[in-house]
């Protein structure tokens, strides 16, 4: 069974306009992080040109499910001490990024 979650929940406006003015995606999110964040959005750029040249960047979710075998891959080359992957994306940026496709995939309930 889901454990019962935010989302789960049904709130009234007020509650709704709480709930999102107590998500600071820019102050607890953007701002923590800029770097790690552009760095994430040059894989995605990549992996998109990648897999899909010439075509506008977005997330083909059949493509791949395997995201945390995949991000222990990276995590594994990283602490092996291989910074960079083939393509010259750091490895760690990979895992970063599959990370978040699993989150996001575990938060929509789309595997």
């Amino acid at each position: 069974m889901k454990p019962k979650d935010w989302r789960d929940v049904i709130l009234d406006e007020d509650d709704k306009d709480k709930q999102r003015k107590a998500t600071p995606v820019y102050s607890g999110f953007l701002k923590y992080f800029p770097n790690a964040i552009k760095e994430v959005a040059r894989c995605s750029q990549a992996g998109n040109d990648q897999h899909h040249p010439n075509t506008p960047l977005h997330w083909d979710k059949e493509k791949s499910k395997d995201e945390l075998d995949s991000c222990m891959r990276h995590l594994l080359d990283h602490a092996e001490g291989i910074e960079l992957d083939d393509c010259g994306t750091r490895h760690l940026t990979k895992c970063c990024w599959r990370m978040l496709a699993m989150l996001e995939r575990t938060l929509t309930d789309n595997f």
